[in-house]
């Protein structure tokens, strides 16, 4: 939202939020805390892709997405070399920035780093969706991401819009990261599998209200959890590959889709 087409390089974002925190902590001995405030610089990134990357190829390219396209997957490479050299190719295990009891519910016991990812995420939902409706930054960044080509033709500030979005989703990105790493480890590799996970919660969601791409999300859990239970084995890995192609062939908007009034 805000850039007008699906930033790739969000996962690599989130590794390096999940594995700079893991990395300072295990082989830095720094305080946990002071870790993950190093991490979600990762923002940094995402500005630095905006204006050093996607801007001069678009303006290149006379504003086309494809080659923006292009060109932040051939970020998400890089930052993906980059983090194994900075902080090497095998898996770190995750940092929890709250302990606490484990909460039972029923007869399922939910981990703190569960309940942490949860309630930020929950958080993070709502209070976007507050800011988009109720501030004129917000109302922009909606009108940016619907149509950069009309947006300018009204004069809107365009370039600045766009690089609030990729700020925001850097630093949404960089705080995710570190919160879901604990829950698998995080590796330097890790970046490509989390982008391809939420591009495919946005086809599913659709762009319609800034919850889609959330309920596309939990419905892929829910393929990822419920299918091996009956099937065994890597099925999950067909099932979402089934659910993928349904949606590109049968409802390629997603399953929230924005109306517009005549």
């Amino acid at each position: 939202m805000g850039a007008g087409f699906f930033n790739f390089a969000i996962g690599p974002y989130a590794m390096v939020g999940g594995l700079c925190t893991s990395y300072l902590v295990l082989y830095e001995e720094m305080n946990v805390w002071a870790a993950a405030a190093v991490a979600i610089t990762a923002a940094a990134l995402a500005v630095v892709t905006e204006l050093v990357v996607v801007r001069p190829v678009q303006r290149r390219s006379g504003g086309g997405e494809l080659p923006a396209l292009v060109a932040v997957a051939a970020v998400l490479f890089a930052i993906q070399q980059l983090a194994g050299y900075l902080f090497g190719y095998t898996t770190l295990p995750g940092q929890n920035v709250l302990t606490f009891d484990p909460v039972s519910v029923g007869d399922t016991v939910v981990q703190p780093s569960t309940l942490v990812l949860l309630a930020f995420t929950v958080v993070a939902f709502a209070g976007l969706a507050v800011w988009i409706r109720s501030t004129r930054t917000g109302r922009l960044l909606r009108a940016v991401g619907d149509s950069t080509h009309a947006a300018r033709l009204l004069g809107l500030p365009v370039n600045r819009v766009r690089l609030i979005a990729f700020v925001l989703s850097g630093l949404l990105a960089g705080i995710t990261g570190l919160l879901f790493a604990p829950k698998a480890g995080v590796s330097s590799l890790s970046g490509l599998s989390w982008a391809l996970s939420g591009f495919l919660a946005m086809v599913v969601g659709g762009t319609g209200s800034v919850w889609a791409p959330l309920f596309g999300g939990l419905l892929l859990g829910a393929v990822e959890v419920f299918v091996p239970y009956y099937f065994g084995g890597q099925s999950h890995v067909y099932g979402l590959l089934i659910v993928a192609l349904l949606f590109f062939a049968l409802k390629p908007s997603g399953l929230f889709v924005r109306r517009v009034r005549a």
